[in-house]
């Protein structure tokens, strides 16, 4: 079983693997239930601070049984407020799931509400599927309740899964609508819009009768507020304002986003706030009009003639998948005019204002990686070790080894951080025994090549092939194989 607390996020690349057994029902071969755990703060002027648990279940992760004509599954779900000794809520319940028909699991959700003084407290959550063998998941998570009871406060974002004029004895159900919430905050090319729903709390307390509501995106890679997603919406003070709005997402490229609310007065000075940080993963490209491009001669001058294709596409790296297929698609034009508008449109949209000392540093450091890494068939950006380095930086720490009587020259680099990830390595090596022909081997990085026998091909220079079973059975007898402790050590 596996119980998911927060969603994986990275740029460019979001990979979600699920591996199915080949018999969905078989006992031999029992699934990984796995369930997203969600939480948000609301209030209620009669109830008070309140929160809500959300849980989202993968439905071909649990296991079923025939009732009737239907497939269903039945799961125990165990909840505990706690803080310190001292137990402030629980509950205990059996979930029925949806009835599953022709072997189509949908996914399927639940909600538990609490009301919880503010404070900080520990939720304990216990889940067993009553159809599985497989013991009792469990898992904790240190939760917050602000006091949305004094002065103008906005509840947490709540993105739904759907929004439809709902049924008031469902669990769903908020402020006339039935809200399914939506607990994972990545948003892949199919989804063009964010339901959202939030609630503005004591407005009458303030001074005037009306107030506003500001919505914004912030691009996290450059902290850039996206002007066209900015709305101001006027609204009548009240104990409790209810606010629902779908946000065409379909134009935003890849990246990381803040979506943010702001409540202002007449004066527009800001009252109070709230954010939601989500991924866009969007495979539309980018319109790109050169027109729209005023020349700035400084950074032009920064690029020679001869140069204008090589700079350009040096900045597939770091481009996301809209400005990869922008820049292909303008490199096949071989216009020179049009790349060198499109290298300074990206280096604005990244670095803002400070274009020109960000396209400088990455200049450096792409004339770095062809000095140190290119081949005589490849750019230095186009190898390996050459995209790493300008995706990720430069290593924290480096260990190469040349020479070895059975592994092929390797190199592991290890990065004490990267993004919101610590620790994470890659391991090239050079099996060709070419100048520079080093390729990515392995890595635990998120979103690049995992490769669970790594050993074994390191070592294929010149150790016995392992069996179909265990294709790194001989190395531990093989003379020279220190990779492996020194990729542990880190």
């Amino acid at each position: 079983m596996q119980l998911i607390l927060s969603f994986l996020k990275f740029k460019v690349v979001f990979l979600i693997l699920f591996f199915l057994p080949n018999n969905l029902f078989s006992q031999d071969h029992e699934k990984m239930m796995k369930v997203y755990l969600g939480q948000k703060q609301f209030y209620s002027p009669n109830e008070g601070n309140y929160i809500e648990v959300q849980l989202h279940f993968e439905g071909h992760t649990l296991e079923y049984k025939k009732i009737d004509s239907v497939l269903q599954g039945q799961i125990v779900v165990k909840l505990q407020i706690s803080q310190g000794d001292s137990i402030f809520a629980k509950d205990a319940y059996k979930l029925n799931t949806p009835p599953m028909r022709d072997s189509i699991f949908d996914d399927f959700y639940d909600i538990k509400r609490f009301a919880l003084l503010p404070g900080e407290y520990k939720l304990q959550i216990g889940l067993k599927d009553l159809n599985s063998t497989k013991d009792e998941l469990t898992a904790s998570k240190k939760i917050v309740v602000r006091d949305f009871g004094k002065g103008v406060q906005i509840s947490d974002i709540q993105i739904a899964e759907l929004i439809t004029k709902g049924n008031e004895n469902s669990v769903f159900f908020k402020s006339g609508y039935e809200l399914i919430p939506r607990v994972i905050s990545f948003y892949p090319t199919e989804h063009h819009s964010l339901p959202t729903y939030i609630e503005v709390y004591n407005t009458l307390n303030n001074k005037d009768s009306v107030f506003a509501l500001k919505q914004s995106i912030v691009n996290k890679e450059n902290n850039k507020e996206l002007e066209s997603f900015t709305r101001l919406t006027r609204f009548k003070s009240n104990e409790v304002v209810p606010f629902i709005r779908s946000i065409d997402i379909s134009s935003l490229p890849t990246g990381s986003y803040e979506l943010g609310f702001k409540v202002l007065d007449r004066e527009m000075n800001e009252l109070s706030s709230s954010f939601y940080d989500f991924d866009r993963v969007n495979d539309i490209p980018e319109a790109f009009d050169p027109n729209l491009v005023l020349i700035d001669p400084a950074f032009q001058q920064s690029i020679t003639d001869d140069s204008v294709a090589y700079f350009l596409a040096g900045l597939i790296p770091i481009a996301n998948q809209g400005e990869v297929k922008n820049i292909l698609k303008v490199l096949k034009l071989k216009n020179d005019s049009i790349s060198r508008k499109l290298i300074q449109g990206f280096w604005v949209a990244t670095s803002g204002t400070g274009y020109y000392e960000g396209w400088m540093k990455y200049k450096l450091q792409l004339q770095n990686v062809e000095r140190i890494y290119s081949t005589s068939y490849q750019a230095g950006y186009e190898t390996d070790r050459g995209r790493v380095f300008l995706q990720y930086g430069a290593p924290s720490t480096m260990v190469q080894r040349d020479v070895s009587s059975t592994e092929y020259p390797y190199e592991i680099w290890q990065y004490d951080k990267i993004t919101k990830y610590s620790n994470k390595r890659f391991i090239f090596y050079n099996p060709d025994l070419v100048k520079n022909g080093y390729r990515l081997l392995h890595s635990d990085m998120i979103g690049e090549l995992q490769n669970k026998n790594w050993q074994y091909d390191l070592n294929k220079r010149n150790t016995p092939r392992g069996t179909i079973d265990n294709s790194n059975e001989y190395l531990d007898d093989s003379f020279g194989t220190d990779s492996y402790d020194l990729y542990r050590q880190y």
